[in-house]
């Protein structure tokens, strides 16, 4: 059942894609216009609109960086490595 599940959304990947795209969005717009600010703790909580969306994008986009970066430099090796 799950394997028919992951075909058909794999089938339709441009509409699953756009899909979370937009459910993305919404949950930045929801965080901008009726979460309230007037208990955050910081600066930045307050004046900055989606901050924790844009901060944990950035944290994403940091940890793919850095474990490709990690990968290149010694994870992946040549496939001949314990040939010699």
């Amino acid at each position: 059942m799950l394997v028919k599940f992951i075909d058909f959304l794999r089938d339709r990947l441009k509409a699953v894609v756009v899909l979370c795209c937009v459910g993305l969005v919404f949950l930045v717009l929801w965080d901008i216009f009726f979460v309230s600010k007037e208990h955050a703790h910081t600066w930045v909580e307050q004046h900055i609109p989606a901050f924790w969306s844009i901060f944990g994008f950035m944290a994403c986009v940091l940890i793919i960086i850095i474990s490709k970066w990690f990968g290149h430099l010694g994870i992946m090796t040549r496939e001949d490595y314990y040939d010699k």
